[in-house]
């Protein structure tokens, strides 16, 4: 176990030294646009949407943009960052560890695609006072993790990548207390890479 919380908390400083290859090896195509229009249709055309481990910006705040939502994307690594202020200066980017998330605001859009399920499943817990603490009546949420309880250890550039995910079930409780109803949910859906996908709307 100690193993794995260690594999977690480098994932920043992993995303940071190797933010070159990663946006060059980051699919451009958007796969995951069934979903996002499932998560953008909760959303008040040009609403504000925070993008939660926004990597370099692109497919997603890409796609964002150019259908007129006012992004703030955070990640954790300044180089990914970096490349987000170059190619979408008039958007608010800010270095920071969704962990500590604290922007003083609320959105109309969250989503954590693909980096919540880099956290601990004490992280993941803690997150969703987070997202409650950045949203108001009909905020969306929309995040990606595993189909069941569990932690995975990828690998990338031949060091450890770490995943885990909470149960179903208690990402259903841990929602519900944090005021979100689930809109849509699937679990590896062959449609989008076999994510496992969350949508819910707070009440």
């Amino acid at each position: 176990m100690q193993n794995n919380r260690q594999a977690a908390d480098i994932i920043p400083d992993l995303y940071e030294r190797h933010a070159k290859l990663w946006d060059s090896s980051r699919g451009k195509t958007l796969f995951e646009r069934s979903w996002l229009d499932r998560f953008t249709a909760l959303i008040p055309q040009g609403g504000s949407i925070v993008d939660i481990g926004c990597g370099s910006g692109e497919p997603l705040a890409r796609h964002f943009i150019e259908n007129g939502y006012a992004v703030t994307g955070i990640d954790s690594s300044p180089s990914l960052i970096d490349m987000c202020k170059a190619r979408f200066p008039n958007a608010d980017w800010q270095v920071a560890d969704m962990r500590h998330l604290s922007l003083g605001r609320n959105f109309d859009g969250l989503i954590a695609w693909d980096s919540f399920f880099h956290l601990t499943f004490e992280g993941q817990r803690r997150m969703f006072a987070l997202f409650r603490a950045h949203s108001k009546p009909g905020t969306a949420l929309m995040f990606t993790s595993g189909p069941a309880h569990g932690e995975a250890m990828g690998v990338f550039v031949g060091e450890p990548l770490y995943h885990s995910s909470l149960s179903p079930d208690e990402y259903r409780t841990l929602l519900a207390e944090h005021g979100f109803e689930i809109v849509a949910h699937k679990a590896e859906d062959p449609a989008c890479g076999n994510h496992t996908v969350w949508l819910a709307q707070q009440q």
